[in-house]
């Protein structure tokens, strides 16, 4: 599943820099992740940074993107062109 965020967000701005797909970026009100960029961080780490990062635990999985661990590693592969 990709990842999203909740209207907590405070925006501290701890996010963003972290995410190693680029998926966080400033919405209007608050933070987002774009799901289609979001890996969970697979294939980067063992955790999603964000959600170790976050102050306010506002960054659950997104139900309306739901992916399997493969899934999640095909989607890395094809961000970063990895085979």
């Amino acid at each position: 599943m990709a990842l999203m965020i909740t209207a907590e967000c405070i925006n501290c701005d701890v996010c963003e820099p972290e995410c190693p797909n680029e998926a966080i970026y400033q919405g209007e009100e608050i933070y987002e992740i774009d799901p289609l960029r979001c890996t969970e961080c697979v294939g980067h780490f063992e955790q999603p940074q964000c959600q170790q990062l976050c102050p306010v635990e506002c960054i659950p999985l997104n139900p309306d993107y739901v992916e399997t661990p493969q899934q999640l590693l095909e989607k890395y592969r094809r961000l970063t062109q990895v085979s």
